[in-house]
């Protein structure tokens, strides 16, 4: 009887000292200071756009979709709009660099798009759009590489 009575107490003092000291994601979220979460969000969203373009540059003019397409740039407008709503309580050089990052990477997208409506037949379509992600691509590694998160 003691014994069992022994384990309990243990198991019940392990958890409660389990649920005193653990810094839950929601916890370091408070804790941060403005600078530190316009910095996450940054981060956040640079990853997230290389995410969504990795996926763009993995389509083929077989796979490619206009659904499958739509939702990756609605994602990497989302993801700049982040960017942006963050820059005021980025420093200011660190707001400058992401200001220029996402500047250039915008007008290469405006680019794009307009090469894009301007000299495509319906046929070409596809394969110009897979040439142009991969261009979008290289535009964003030009732009935001020089943006470092740690």
């Amino acid at each position: 009887m003691r014994t069992s009575l022994r384990v309990l107490a243990v198991a019940m003092l392990t958890l409660a000292l389990g649920a005193c000291g653990d810094d839950s994601p929601n916890d370091k979220a408070a804790s941060q200071s403005p600078e530190e979460k316009a910095q996450a969000t940054m981060c956040d969203a640079r990853a997230d756009i290389g995410k969504q373009l990795d996926d763009l540059k993995s389509l083929t003019p077989a796979t490619v979709t206009k659904d499958g397409v739509t939702q990756s740039l609605d994602a990497i407008r989302k993801n700049l709009s982040d960017m942006s709503g963050a820059l005021s309580d980025l420093s200011s050089e660190r707001r400058s660099e992401v200001e220029a990052a996402t500047k250039a990477f915008t007008s290469s997208v405006q680019e794009i798009k307009s090469q894009f409506l301007t000299s495509l037949s319906a046929s070409d379509a596809k394969a110009v759009l897979v040439a142009a992600l991969d261009q979008l691509a290289a535009s964003y590694q030009k732009a935001f590489a020089p943006l470092k998160c740690s």
